[in-house]
């Protein structure tokens, strides 16, 4: 799971997460502990609080409970967690360019049609800061 290796996020809360993701509409901690056997109502209540003051999770009562839905969806958690590790690459290296070649790289070695997808990308975004200049 690419979520929780890459985020910081411990397995059951990134588990959770997933859960979440997955189901059409806010679950209450009772609809989420059947989906994980084993786990107590206490332990999934306080992963899901630990989320929600994490800011990744909202949630409203449902009844005398609480019913927790993603703040945002995965592909926009993900880009925010990857944007803010290439800032802090960039920022702590003295030679930017180091850290976008090894970038270039690591897309070619895993998909090389992704550096057509990456290049196209980049050209957009000139294209774009052209117009804001105008």
């Amino acid at each position: 799971m690419v979520l929780r290796s890459r985020s910081g996020l411990g397995p059951l809360e990134a588990r959770l997460l997933e859960l979440l993701w997955a189901r059409p509409r806010a679950a209450t901690v009772r609809e989420l502990q059947r989906a994980c056997a084993g786990l107590a109502y206490t332990t999934i209540m306080t992963t899901l609080d630990r989320l929600y003051r994490k800011r990744l999770l909202l949630r409203h009562r449902d009844g005398r409970a609480f019913a927790y839905q993603p703040r945002c969806s995965r592909d926009e958690l993900l880009s925010e967690l990857v944007s803010g590790h290439v800032t802090e690459l960039l920022g702590a290296s003295e030679r930017s360019s180091v850290i976008l070649s090894t970038l270039v790289r690591a897309v070619r070695d895993t998909d090389a049609a992704l550096l057509d997808q990456l290049d196209a990308l980049v050209q957009a975004e000139r294209r774009r800061r052209g117009s804001d200049r105008k």
